[in-house]
């Protein structure tokens, strides 16, 4: 008898209420399936980045911080670049390397890199994460992982008055100095269209 009495319209906004925190809690725990693509494609993607990354890492303990010039750059960071490019191509994601600070303003943050950017600046200990997104009327997702500055990277990326001189000379707008080893550098970013979901 009791329930029956108990008004139907308090009933719907009880019920409005606890549906919608129940989609809040799903969506700050960042565990909504939908983020991220499924197991067909987002492995490949995260083993690539991760690759990419480990290359470059290795790549940069061959600086010989004396002698750091043109062709330094070309045999260290210009690779990284182009195995990019590669994999874009090969894969058919859209793979770039941005920062804030950056040297090249090409690798420019976009207003979507900046905000996943800045989940890396305060969470220092998160590696990479996964967004649903659009990419000029595309579906599909966006991978970032976060890339950190190496003790060797310094010689080119350290304090603005040591920086060689074609990096003074080439890049008058430069803005990728004054880091410290273990520093946030910038992020690798991946979209990939939902047809690869399809595809693979």
């Amino acid at each position: 008898m009791t329930f029956r009495r108990f008004p139907i319209g308090l009933f719907l906004v009880l019920a409005v209420l606890i549906a919608g925190c129940g989609r809040a809690d799903s969506n700050s725990s960042g565990s909504d399936a939908s983020e991220s693509p499924p197991d067909s494609v987002r492995p490949l993607v995260e083993q690539k980045i991760a690759a990419l990354n480990d290359m470059r890492e290795s790549l940069a303990t061959t600086i010989d911080t004396p002698t750091v010039d043109k062709s330094t750059f070309k045999r260290v960071c210009k690779p990284v670049g182009q195995r990019a490019k590669q994999m874009s191509a090969e894969e058919g994601w859209t793979v770039q390397q941005l920062a804030e600070r950056y040297r090249n303003p090409a690798h420019k943050l976009d207003p979507e890199a900046r905000r996943l950017y800045e989940q890396f600046l305060v969470s220092p200990t998160q590696t990479d994460t996964w967004i649903r997104t659009e990419r000029n009327g595309t579906d599909g997702w966006r991978y970032a992982r976060r890339i950190t500055v190496q003790s060797s990277c310094l010689a080119c990326h350290g304090p603005k008055e040591q920086r060689p001189k074609f990096v003074k000379t080439g890049y008058p707008d430069d803005q990728a100095y004054g880091f410290e080893q273990g520093d946030l550098r910038g992020i690798y970013t991946v979209f990939v269209p939902q047809s690869s979901s399809v595809s693979k």
